[in-house]
């Protein structure tokens, strides 16, 4: 017995020696490896150990900016919202076909600061949280310190970054897209998108930088048309400096001092709009703009044609040239509001944008970047466009699933 535990000793001890090298080079790896560290829209410098991947997302809508920037963006999601569920049905199913996994992802509270769990969130083990400022309950200019949601979750050790493509989407885009790229060790990708974004933004600057201010025709963006009472519409940022940057001038800015609000009938009148855009996600049951994940072009433009004449609003001079189109509202908090300037510039200014096809630029991101393609109708038009000018700008094609 006692030759053989000393037969078995000396297993032990060169099972040991083979294995010290590899625990030597792991045990060096783990001392040389360096810290992500990353950059919010806040200026906060934010460090994680290692790549995140077990991600909280305290508003579900920005799935569609990991499915830009993860290949597997399910597989990073450890808890988020259940806004995607509820508030854009139609594109949480289109994500759930895509990837079944999404049904088991844990729930950690509504779309709204106050129901969200920060004891739910921790008991996630997440390596990283990701929110907008609002949601922190920061004012603009007002310092991450002040938020106690960031504070507590912080205090626990658990990384958070702030990012926003609504508030400021001129100024935060890119580096929301950088901070959250760099967080989930997607860099390479991160960077290919924002070269894509930089450049369709670049051109649309360009044609319109000599643009005198006198030829900046009035836009009207009816927000969740038909979903609300007439009518909502954008008032400072958001789709304001979007309707900006694409040469217009918004109509709610000049009454409307917050992001969103309501004008009423005769103001809208009295703009004479010569640009009318409905929006809408296809998640209203009916009730407004059938636009978004799986909606028919024919159906989607039928659509807009009933809650243009229900909201009483033909006798425009948008309507009455046809210059009346839908799009869909969920471009308004993306980096994907690329597609919708380009729309807006192309119905705005149609002589310096005739070339421009944003349904194009929609299909580009759908091949090269989306993990889960938008594929239904995002744009449509009034009118059907004639044989001459070929198929509507608003029809993203359907493209293979994976999953089948």
């Amino acid at each position: 017995m006692k030759t053989l535990s000393s037969f078995l000793n000396c297993l032990n001890v060169l099972a040991f020696l083979r294995a010290l090298p590899l625990a030597l080079a792991c045990l060096a790896g783990a001392a040389t490896a360096a810290p992500i560290q990353v950059t919010d829209v806040l200026g906060r410098q934010v460090t994680l150990p290692a790549p995140a991947h077990r991600v909280v997302l305290a508003q579900a809508r920005h799935f569609q900016v990991l499915s830009l920037l993860a290949p597997d963006p399910a597989a990073l999601l450890a808890g988020w919202s259940d806004e995607l569920r509820t508030s854009f049905a139609p594109d949480y199913q289109a994500a759930l076909k895509r990837f079944p996994s999404l049904a088991q992802v844990p729930v950690v509270g509504r779309h709204t600061p106050d129901s969200f769990s920060v004891e739910s969130t921790l008991a996630l083990r997440p390596d990283l949280v990701v929110m907008t400022a609002t949601f922190a309950g920061l004012a603009p200019g007002q310092a991450a310190s002040e938020s106690p949601l960031i504070g507590s979750l912080e205090a626990a050790g658990v990384p958070v970054i702030v990012i926003d493509f609504f508030i400021q989407p001129m100024e935060n885009t890119v580096p929301s897209l950088r901070a959250l790229g760099q967080a989930i060790g997607q860099p390479e990708r991160t960077e290919a998108f924002i070269a894509f974004y930089q450049k369709h933004m670049h051109a649309v600057a360009e044609r319109l930088a000599d643009l005198p201010a006198d030829q900046r025709p009035p836009v009207f963006v009816h927000a969740h048309a038909g979903a609300l009472d007439c009518c909502s519409s954008p008032g400072t940022g958001t789709f304001n400096d979007m309707i900006t940057y694409a040469g217009g001038r918004n109509i709610g800015a000049d009454v409307l001092k917050s992001a969103t609000g309501k004008l009423n009938f005769e103001y809208i009148n009295a703009r004479a709009p010569q640009v009318y855009v409905a929006t809408g996600t296809g998640s209203q049951s009916g009730k407004g703009l059938a636009i978004g994940a799986g909606v028919d072009e024919a159906d989607a433009r039928a659509s807009l044609a009933r809650l243009i004449e229900s909201n009483r609003l033909g006798a425009l001079p948008a309507v009455r040239s046809g210059n009346s189109h839908g799009i869909w509202h969920a471009f308004n908090d993306s980096p994907l509001h690329v597609v919708f300037i380009e729309a807006l510039a192309h119905w705005t200014h149609p002589d310096r944008f005739a070339d421009v096809d944003p349904a194009a630029t929609l299909r580009e991101i759908n091949e090269r970047f989306l993990a889960v393609p938008l594929e239904g109708t995002y744009l449509v038009d009034l009118r059907a466009p004639s044989a001459e000018t070929g198929t509507a700008p608003g029809a993203a094609p359907r493209t293979p699933d994976p999953q089948s």
